[in-house]
């Protein structure tokens, strides 16, 4: 049984949103994006790729 966090979002925590997100902003990567921004493009991508 699971107590702890996964190992997925262990590694996720190292990711500095804060910057990811300024550099999102700063090249109006969400600009026309209807389905998933790209932070959660990130974390999908991420995670078919730890799989």
């Amino acid at each position: 049984m699971n107590v702890g966090k996964t190992l997925f979002a262990q590694v996720m925590e190292y990711v500095p949103w804060k910057t990811f997100g300024r550099i999102i902003d700063r090249h109006a990567g969400d600009a026309f994006v209807s389905t998933l921004d790209c932070a959660d493009l990130f974390r999908v991508m991420a995670f078919s790729h730890s799989t």
